[in-house]
């Protein structure tokens, strides 16, 4: 296993992280304990989770995923062996998230509130990596390119951070990151953390991809000079650059069978950027789930990227891609097909 710094903040990272947002759904509690302990084993140490998991989002699943990783480390005595990251959710409708109803946002008593179910769901007294899930404020993600006017109405920057800042203080949470964040909002936490002391941003969780490369936008040049890493997560397109979901095919158990939330990885160009990524891998030999994971590992601004299984089959065989020898050639063919059709599912 490879190991990055995250951040400016001296921790090494496993270049391969365990995504954890099925377990409680598609993956039961024994199946997440044999993960977690293969994860371990090779030498991943980087678990990343979230309170609103397992997916999709439910008020009966919300927290299961946090508590099978709990469960996990008290059998298991792993805490001390992994670097653990966790989410509170960003501006949503969601009502069910908080115990008095209404709209979550990124406040002091919210947060406050959040830290503190987190830590007793995950049965330890630290969170390594506290990420906001996404913005406080709306703003274009999931797949908005166009612009829309948005109300100006969210938490300030300084703000957010001082409640972060002082889960920081008391020894709660370490470090701090983003998710699903723009590039205006990693310069604004940056900008408000030097102007008045407060956490620095190590790292940003966000969607990258062979058939979405919009981090690639500003936020890789932020991430290279900012030394604020990506944590890539769905760099398999929610399973379709795996190829599973092509001519219409609706795998049993796969997630789209399922629960039919993979939207953004169907609009009109997907089909045919996702075949020429298929076919690219095929023709020189390369699983293409294995292509589609090293595309995103060799980038210089990839600190992590997060791998999820739903059953341990898969996730032997996305740890291996890991060991896949990319070359120039490569690169180039993918860059290629992507000035032809860029970003079809950002």
């Amino acid at each position: 296993m490879r190991y990055s710094e995250l951040g400016r903040t001296g921790e090494q990272v496993s270049r391969v992280g365990l995504g954890t947002m099925m377990f409680g759904s598609q993956v039961t509690p024994a199946d997440a304990f044999s993960q977690m302990d293969f994860a371990l084993e090779r030498g991943i140490n980087l678990f990343d989770t979230a309170e609103v998991y397992a997916v999709p989002p439910t008020r009966e699943t919300q927290g299961a995923t946090e508590t099978i990783i709990g469960d996990w480390f008290k059998a298991a005595g792993a805490r001390d062996k992994v670097f653990l990251a966790t989410k509170v959710v960003g501006n949503s409708g969601m009502d069910w998230m908080r115990p008095n109803g209404g709209p979550n946002r990124i406040t002091r008593e919210q947060v406050d509130y959040v830290v503190e179910n987190s830590l007793r769901r995950l049965k330890t007294d630290v969170i390594d990596l506290y990420q906001i899930h996404w913005p406080d404020r709306d703003v274009n993600k999931w797949g908005t390119l166009t612009h829309v006017d948005y109300p100006e109405d969210y938490q300030s920057f300084e703000a957010q951070l001082e409640t972060l800042a002082r889960h920081v203080e008391a020894g709660r949470i370490r470090y701090v990151g983003v998710s699903n964040e723009t590039p205006w909002g990693v310069m604004k936490f940056l900008a408000a953390a030097d102007k008045f002391g407060l956490p620095r941003i190590a790292s940003i969780q966000n969607a990258y991809s062979l058939v979405n490369r919009t981090f690639e936008l500003g936020l890789s040049e932020i991430a290279l000079q900012e030394h604020v890493g990506l944590l890539a997560y769905s760099s398999l397109g929610q399973g379709y650059l795996t190829g599973k979901y092509q001519g219409g095919a609706m795998p049993a158990g796969a997630r789209k069978t399922l629960f039919q939330r993979l939207g953004r990885y169907e609009k009109v160009q997907a089909d045919a950027a996702i075949q020429s990524y298929l076919d690219l891998a095929a023709s020189y030999g390369i699983d293409p789930a294995a292509f589609a994971y090293r595309f995103v590992d060799s980038k210089p601004f990839v600190t992590s990227t997060l791998i999820g299984a739903s059953t341990m089959a898969q996730l032997q065989a996305d740890l291996a891609a890991f060991d896949l020898d990319w070359t120039s050639e490569m690169d180039a063919a993918v860059d290629k097909l992507h000035n032809r059709q860029p970003n079809p599912c950002p």
